[in-house]
């Protein structure tokens, strides 16, 4: 067997397909939660603590800053500064949570809506044999002894 034809038989797998499928949707997914928390939650939990609360700016600086250079995380690398830029792991963090939730609810939907699905009927127990049948196993069965 060719490589070509194996790895054609492998692409097209159901497995692959869907979890290619999976792979674009979560991408384009995982924007989405970040557009929720950057312009969605952030605000609102900054607003809620009566203030501008952007975690993206904490940071501790590691290293000497040169004259000059402003006090942000862009400027500060592009200035090659080492810093402990922990804002922007915990922006990171709160999208993780909020992403985890919403799979969390989605999956606990479906289920349930599995669940309501009516059970599949049983199938259906073998026609009955006709009586030619019966009477010509029996003479078999009598002829093997």
């Amino acid at each position: 067997m060719s490589m070509m034809k194996e790895f054609r038989e492998f692409a097209m797998k159901g497995n692959v397909m869907d979890l290619a499928v999976g792979v674009i949707i979560g991408g384009a997914f995982g924007k989405i939660v970040d557009s929720v928390v950057g312009d969605l939650i952030m605000p609102f939990i900054a607003w809620i603590m009566g203030g501008k609360l952007d975690f993206s700016g904490m940071f501790v600086v590691l290293g000497t800053i040169p004259d000059g250079t402003a006090r942000t995380v862009d400027a500060l690398k592009k200035a090659q500064v080492p810093i402990f830029a922990y804002g922007s792991f915990l922006t990171i963090l709160v999208n993780f949570i909020i992403l985890a939730l919403i799979i969390f609810v989605m999956v606990k939907q479906v289920n349930r809506l599995k669940r309501a699905e009516p059970p599949a009927e049983a199938p259906a127990s073998p026609p009955e044999l006709a009586e030619e049948v019966l009477l010509l196993r029996e003479i078999r069965d009598s002829l093997k002894k």
